[in-house]
């Protein structure tokens, strides 16, 4: 099975990033996730992205180098999520589409039930906010 490309922003405001609630109707409801979507046929990659967080936050974005990639299996598809550092350039995001959209930082990871495609990125996120101590 063709994994599906799938897009989301990794934004910072300082010490905290971005994380948005999947709607209850949607599979995975209430899970929370990066803000993102799925890449249309003839679409770039960052492309996507900044269509996906106007569409779904009402900002635009600039889309930065790539954070990580994954492959994730779920039971009714696999995505390949690419994960962009980004930066908005403009607007303050909205709930347009999501249940919720939180600010956290990487010691609040844990308080939160994400997407299981998220969670090796999460694990990235808290290894370079939380270096281990000697």
């Amino acid at each position: 099975m063709m994994a599906t490309q799938v897009v989301a922003a990794l934004i910072w405001d300082g010490p905290r990033f971005l994380i948005c609630q999947r709607p209850a109707h949607k599979a995975r409801g209430l899970l929370w996730e990066f803000v993102g979507g799925k890449v249309e046929p003839g679409e770039s990659r960052k492309a996507a992205l900044a269509r996906e967080c106007r569409e779904e936050l009402g900002v635009e974005i600039a889309v930065g180098d790539i954070f990580m990639e994954v492959e994730h299996t779920y039971p009714d598809m696999t995505v390949h999520l690419t994960l962009f550092h980004s930066q908005i350039l403009q607007g303050i995001p909205q709930k347009l589409e999501h249940n919720d959209i939180q600010w956290i930082t990487p010691q609040q990871i844990d308080g939160y039930v994400f997407c299981p495609a998220d969670v090796e990125v999460l694990e990235a996120i808290r290894a370079i906010a939380l270096p281990e101590k000697e």
